[in-house]
């Protein structure tokens, strides 16, 4: 197997992460009692040497299969989904940029999170430095800002604001995939340095 952070151009980065989000929205829909993964991260994306990729490393998962389970999942499991959404909005982020959901400085005495290095070249319309550098700038600008969009809608401060990964994917591969030429404009970032949301 490779690993996600070795996917080298655009396209193979988009494959990933349309693959990514049919596995999550087949574990969080698709199943006939829903699963939570619980633990959605990078080194738990398993590439084959085609780039398909399919997500490992269930010990942490959830499943909610009585009907009692079923009541719980009701009041708690919306929840438990959005914490694999904001997730996978951070996988998104780790593939755009080829950065590490935490970053530390060289001597190791300082760590930031990604969101926290990211927002402000989004605000500022700084597409282009939040890349990954491997890319050498051979990308889709429209569907980056996209994926940059849906990135953002998924790690947002509020879990109730998150979307549903079926919808995710959905967007996904409309206009990532389909690498929409068309003019592209961001939609108001409600995120800031100051407020980095974590999984709730």
């Amino acid at each position: 197997m490779v690993g996600v952070q070795k996917s080298k151009t655009w396209s193979k980065k988009l494959h990933i992460v349309v693959d990514v989000a049919q596995g999550l929205d087949n574990l969080h829909n698709g199943c006939k009692s829903p699963i939570i993964h619980r633990d959605l991260k990078t080194t738990n994306i398993l590439l084959n040497k085609d780039f398909q990729a399919k997500i490992a490393d269930f010990g942490l998962s959830r499943t909610f299969a009585t009907e009692n389970d079923s009541h719980v999942f009701q009041s708690s499991g919306n929840l438990n989904k959005k914490s694999d959404v904001y997730s996978f909005g951070i996988i998104l982020f780790e593939l755009i940029t080829g950065r590490p959901a935490i970053m530390r400085s060289r001597d190791g005495s300082t760590r930031m999170h990604i969101l926290e290095w990211l927002i402000p070249f989004v605000e500022s319309g700084d597409i282009h430095s939040t890349m990954d550098q491997r890319l050498r700038g051979q990308f889709d600008i429209n569907s980056a800002w996209k994926l940059v969009e849906i990135a953002m809608s998924c790690t947002r401060l509020m879990a109730i604001q998150r979307l549903d990964i079926n919808q995710l994917l959905t967007e996904l591969k409309e206009s990532s995939v389909s690498k929409s030429s068309g003019s592209f404009e961001m939609t108001s970032l409600e995120l800031t340095s100051d407020t980095i949301p974590m999984a709730t």
